[in-house]
Order: structure tokens, then C-alpha cells, then sequence
């Protein structure tokens, strides 16, 4: 192939000068780097008769050559991966220095999806699924860009500059999925590109790059107005018969949260281990969050035990071993859209408003202190929790047009 002025191929053959007592000749990856040939050898070996020297390739069906052929073509795939860095890094490119880094005597230059990978192996076990979920469409999304933008498979790390980052915050603003209708909006946006310094900061703690290339940009949030349910809406989903089976379970669920203010994957995974006896004797949940492994101990409200008390012999939950027969997020948000349909609920009724109904309508709004809702919703930061701030003004604004009725009350009783 050629590439950037590049003549540069990789094909294997048997050393015949070379013959084992069993017959068998070394199989040499030959490399060539603008008609200049070097030899590696593969540590392997084949018969003649099972090596097809057109293809420079084993040829049969037996387990062993399915097996070596996987292995050359790893083999073969790692040098032209070392061939592209090579490319990147704008170095001297020969076939002697593909193979002293093949055969691991020189030293790559760290490259921005490697970077990925590195983050991703190390995360995978620390982060909720869903988390890693979002880091790997970051990563598709960056894949898509280093092609579309600059028409290369990768990028080394010592090329990142703030140019980039505003490139790429471009390119996600103009670009349509295919996977739905709707450009992503701004604050998806900005997740992506948050998730991208987070990595970046990864490369500088491991000396990969010596600063932060984009120290120097600023994400732009657009507030979001959080949606819950206030009393009415609540109450006409409690109150509301469903004759079909799973949209009862799905209404059941929902209001358990709203009781609770668990996330859905925190309900999903709350087994009978998780409600205790606290100190008070009353039922509490006693839990982690899967999304921060935060812990998380909320008293049980009366409305939230009548609910568990009804799956307490489900025999689906029994199996999983859960409270709840639970199914899927995706499928559970589908329901809710049906059920808030029957309830005259217009709001987009999603999974997470039952946690956001917790916060407001059922704790802030009744006069819960902000410092015990931030505990029991998990959050790891006060300031999560002030989002919902607005709910106490509106509960002042209340108590204050009380108070002026009682006055205005207690002045006409007096004259």
C-alpha cells in the first residue's frame, strides 16, 4: 500500500534453508518500507505442504493451522498498527524500527485512542454500566471525528491542542446521529467533551502528556428545569386501576421511588438484605449507589412498605432474588409513556422523575432539610442537591401567603 509518500507492505514465507528433523521451515514476516526489505521472525513454524505460498499463508483445516493463521494475521496486524503510529508520530519510518518496537525495544508514542482503551480497561470495574456505557459513545463519537475531521484512524497525544477540542465541540453541534432524528443538544454535548478531559486528565497523571491541552476551556451548561410530579398527579397515579398486569408492576415501581427517591438501577438490584430494622424500629433501606457507591439509608414511608408488601411473594422476584419483579429501563420508560396517557399526565414521564417527585414534592415541599434529602438521595455533593432549591422558595412563598391570610384573619377578629 501507500501511504503519505510511504511504500509500505508486510507478507509471511517459509525460510526453506531452514528444515526441522520433522519438516518443518520458520515462517519470516518480510516487511517493506519503500522497497527496502527487513526480516522478523514469527517463532513459528510449518510444512511445506501446509503452507500456501501465493496467499504467504497456512492453508488446511486442521485446529493447529486455523490456530496459526489467527496468529499471523495478529502478528501482521500489530505491524501495520505500529506502521500508522509511526505515520502519526511524523518519524523516520524504516523496516528496522517497526521491528525493534515489534520485538519491544522501542517505545511508541502514546496516542489518544490508546489513551481511550487504557481509561476504559481501568474503569470498567469501578464505574456503573451505564457510565461506561456514555464512555464508549464518547469514544465512537471521537472515532468518527478523527476521520471525518482529519481523515486518520488516531491521533498522538502530543498533537492535542485547544484547536482540537473546539473542532470537536463542532463537529458534535453539526453532526446527526443515525441512531436518532435530533442533533445532540448542547448539554449532551458538553458530557461528551467532560468525558473527554476526564481521560485527559488520566494521560497527564500518567505522564503521557506533560499538561492539560485544554486547561483553558469552559463548558457551558444550559439549565435544565427538572420535572416531577406535584400532589395531584401523584395521587391520580396512586389512585388509578390499570387492568393489565404489567402496567400495574411498572405504575408500583414507579411510586416506590417516589417514595424513596431510589434510581432505577439502585431498585433493580434492592434485594430483602437491603431493608433493615433501624435504631428507630422502623424499616429502613440500607444500600449503595451503583452509579457512585455511595451509601444510602432512607426510612421506609408507610405508602413505600405497602408497596413492597405486595411482590413480597411475586415469584419472579423470588427467583431474582429482588423485591421487585423488575424488567428492563428502556422497557419500563416505554410503560411509563402509556401510563402517563391514562393518568392525563402530560409531562414526559420518565423513570428518573419518581426520584426528582422524591426530592420536591414528597420531602423538600414537607419541609425535609435539604441536608437530610442530599443523604438519602446518595448525592455526594450538597450542591447536587440544590438544583431542587427552588422548591423551597416556592414552600416559603407559601408559608408566607399563609401567614398573611392568618394576620388578615386574625385583624378582622379584632375589630
Amino acid at each position: 500500500m501507500k501511504t503519505m509518500n510511504n511504500t509500505f507492505g508486510v507478507l509471511f514465507y517459509l525460510k526453506v534453508q531452514k528444515v526441522s528433523s520433522q519438516g518443518k521451515m520458520p515462517i519470516c514476516a518480510r516487511i517493506t518500507v519503500n522497497g527496502k526489505r527487513t526480516e522478523i521472525s514469527v517463532k513459528r513454524s510449518v510444512t511445506a505442504s501446509e503452507w500456501d505460498s501465493k496467499k504467504g499463508m497456512p492453508r488446511g483445516s486442521r485446529k493447529e493451522i486455523a490456530e496459526l493463521s489467527m496468529f499471523l494475521n495478529q502478528f501482521k496486524a500489530k505491524i501495520i498498527s505500529i506502521y500508522q503510529q509511526m505515520l502519526l508520530a511524523d518519524v523516520v519510518i524504516d523496516g528496522s524500527a517497526i521491528r525493534e518496537k515489534m520485538l519491544g525495544t522501542g517505545k511508541l508514542a502514546p496516542t489518544l485512542l490508546t489513551l481511550i482503551e487504557h481509561h476504559n480497561e481501568q474503569q470498567i470495574h469501578k464505574l456503573a454500566q451505564g457510565t461506561m456505557k456514555n464512555y464508549y459513545t464518547t469514544q465512537r463519537y471521537i472515532k468518527k471525528f478523527l476521520m471525518e475531521k482529519y481523515y486518520r484512524g488516531d491521533i498522538i497525544l502530543s498533537e492535542l491542542t485547544y484547536r482540537f477540542i473546539l473542532d470537536f465541540e463542532s463537529y458534535l453541534f453539526n453532526h446527526v446521529p443515525k441512531d436518532h432524528q435530533k442533533p445532540l443538544n448542547n448539554n449532551g454535548i458538553m458530557k461528551h467533551i467532560e468525558r473527554l478531559r476526564k481521560m485527559i486528565n488520566m494521560a497527564v497523571l500518567l505522564d503521557w502528556l506533560p499538561k492539560d491541552p485544554f486547561s483553558s476551556f469552559k463548558k457551558h451548561f444550559d439549565k435544565v428545569e427538572r420535572q416531577c410530579l406535584n400532589n395531584r398527579e401523584l395521587a391520580g397515579l396512586e389512585n388509578k386501576h390499570f387492568d393489565i398486569e404489567r402496567l400495574r408492576h411498572v405504575r408500583d415501581m414507579f411510586l416506590f421511588s417516589c417514595y424513596t427517591g431510589l434510581a432505577y438501577i439502585d431498585l433493580a438490584e434492592l434485594t430483602p438484605n437491603n431493608i433493615v430494622t433501624g435504631a428507630d424500629g422502623e424499616l429502613w433501606i440500607s444500600t449503595s449507589r451503583v452509579k457512585t457507591d455511595t451509601g444510602v439509608r432512607v426510612p421506609l414511608l408507610p405508602q413505600a412498605i405497602d408497596l413492597m408488601e405486595k411482590y413480597r411473594d411475586d415469584p419472579r422476584a423470588l427467583n431474582n432474588g429482588t423485591v421487585f419483579p423488575v424488567i428492563s429501563n428502556q422497557r419500563m420508560n416505554g410503560y411509563l409513556k402509556e401510563i402517563a396517557d391514562l393518568c392525563g399526565i402530560t409531562k414526559t414521564l420518565t423513570y428518573h422523575i419518581a426520584r426528582h417527585t422524591f426530592a420536591t414534592t414528597i420531602t423538600l415541599s414537607n419541609g425535609v432539610p435539604i441536608e437530610s434529602v442530599s443523604k438519602m438521595l446518595g448525592h455526594t455533593s450538597i450542591r447536587t442537591t440544590q438544583i431542587y432549591a427552588k422548591v423551597i422558595e416556592r414552600k416559603l412563598s407559601e408559608d408566607m401567603r399563609n401567614l398573611k391570610q392568618r394576620i388578615s384573619s386574625s385583624n378582622l377578629q379584632d375589630k
